[in-house]
């Protein structure tokens, strides 16, 4: 474990580089500032989630990897309508506190950002968790040991990549 956590925490480097180029942007926009860390977090959350959920299948003798296997399909189904729920409600959170601190986008600006972002996460998050317990289990690993801090780094930098492509295209 001790080599892929080393690896992780490098690439965390390369997330917070990203994210400190983008300080004047954030600055300017309280509302992307509020989504960065609940982008992020919601995200690694999703992963966490759905890695238990797929580790506890292959625990159980459940688990198969195709896309006509109905448990798979459910869990991909309930990441992405919890990521639309929950990024929806964020964005407009965050567009009611970026407003109360001055900021001048609107909520259909803020909105896009948060769920154009959101979804492309949730994509995200169902194909790495997927990955993340097969190549586990494969090369002889837990999965319950391993998937959960590949998956929430992977969510860190790949949010903050994401967020910030989409917040170029929108703002």
């Amino acid at each position: 474990m001790i080599p892929l956590l080393a690896i992780l925490s490098v690439l965390q480097l390369v997330s917070g580089t990203v994210l400190q180029t983008y300080e004047a942007t954030l600055v300017r926009y309280p509302a992307l500032l509020v989504l960065v860390p609940v982008q992020i977090g919601t995200a690694g959350n999703l992963a966490s989630i759905t890695c238990s959920r797929l580790t506890t299948q292959l625990h159980l003798g459940t688990y198969e990897l195709s896309v006509t296997n109905p448990e798979l399909r459910a869990n991909a189904g309930a990441v992405f309508a919890l990521a639309a729920t929950v990024f929806g409600v964020v964005g407009v959170a965050a567009w009611a506190i970026g407003l109360a601190l001055g900021g001048a986008l609107g909520l259909g600006q803020v909105l896009l950002v948060s769920l154009s972002s959101g979804m492309l996460l949730a994509g995200l998050v169902v194909i790495t968790s997927v990955a993340a317990v097969e190549v586990s289990y494969r090369v002889g690993l837990n999965p319950d040991d391993t998937t959960i801090p590949v998956v929430t780094n992977v969510c860190d930098i790949a949010g903050v990549l994401i967020l910030f492509g989409i917040v170029t295209l929108v703002v």
